[in-house]
């Protein structure tokens, strides 16, 4: 019988299934031991990652009890959201929940507007002088008053126990001016500027019409990068506040972790045991609640983050 005769009695797809296998390349046994050490590297990151979050998220729904006597490891025990209904009462905890909203939206729209204004004007090559200023700007990159002076700025200006004062002073990061100077240079080309000119389009119009629509994925990842530092900044707040109605979300949660400021004093001694396993169990929760503003954002700028970050700072 003949090869042809033979392969014409064998089913379909054992047909389909060897030449499949014909077609498919070998890979030679470094590349897969190397792709075994690679995929073993990320299990390793990826569980160092990780764990930690389901220890905090299983802790954050545990009994105080088995919080405070370490029962716990990535598995509610006694499950309960006793920490939760505590965070939620807290009126301390509330309010600043509250400013760091403030402090995130805001900050990170002033912070995205002023890097803006900074950024586009610095990419076009009609601007006298676009070299020098960038080269100021680098400057402050690399070296700074101090901390001392800025604080003696901050008082002098008036901005001392303000909102503003966790505002202004860090409205502009030199390497978002970097990205999305880089980004205008390459994404907005010359000749689209002479047509809008040709068309009798000013520069703010030009700049509201055009720009910003195309730049929307810097914009994303600028205002990810402003909102991140913002939500997660408290060394200001602890620095220029001192009423603390103005205290952002992650001073309170310092005072809880390190100062462990969860009320009065009590004499008895069994409430002073449930007041310190509450504060445990406060620890977690609060944990879980501060994370979930950026958790929730992150998703609707995340596929605009790699291209963003890719445009503005490998090209130019």
């Amino acid at each position: 019988m003949s090869i042809d005769t033979q392969v014409r009695t064998l089913p379909s797809k054992r047909v389909e299934r060897r030449a499949a296998r014909a077609r498919r390349i070998r890979e030679p046994r470094a590349d897969r031991i190397f792709m075994f050490c690679v995929y073993l590297l990320l299990a390793v990151f990826l569980a160092v990652v990780l764990l930690p979050l389901l220890y905090v998220l299983a802790s954050s729904f545990s009994s105080p009890e088995a919080v405070s006597s370490g029962r716990v490891l990535f598995w509610p025990v006694d499950f309960s959201v006793r920490g939760y209904h505590a965070v939620f009462e807290n009126p301390q905890i509330i309010q600043g929940y509250l400013n760091s909203l403030f402090y995130t939206v805001v900050g990170t729209v002033v912070s995205v507007t002023m890097t803006i204004a900074v950024a586009y004007p610095l990419s076009r090559r009609t601007l006298v002088g676009r070299n020098v200023v960038m080269t100021l700007i680098l400057f402050t990159m690399l070296f700074t008053g101090g901390l001392i002076p800025t604080y003696l700025v901050v008082q002098s200006v008036g901005l001392l126990d303000t909102r503003w004062a966790l505002i202004i002073p860090q409205a502009i990061g030199v390497w978002q001016v970097i990205i999305a100077r880089t980004y205008f240079r390459t994404a907005i080309p010359d000749e689209l500027v002479e047509a809008s000119q040709l068309d009798g389009c000013g520069d703010l119009r030009f700049l509201w019409s055009v720009v910003i629509p195309l730049a929307k994925p810097m914009i994303a990842v600028v205002a990810l990068m402003y909102a991140i530092m913002q939500w997660n900044s408290y060394f200001d707040a602890l620095i220029y506040l001192k009423n603390p109605d103005l205290f952002p979300l992650q001073l309170v949660l310092r005072n809880i972790l390190i100062l462990n400021t969860t009320g009065g004093g009590a004499v008895d001694a069994s409430v002073v045991i449930q007041r310190q396993q509450l504060a445990d169990l406060l620890k977690y929760s609060l944990i879980v609640v501060a994370s979930v503003p950026v958790l929730l954002i992150y998703p609707f700028v995340a596929r605009y983050f790699t291209k963003g970050i890719l445009i503005g700072a490998v090209k130019g």
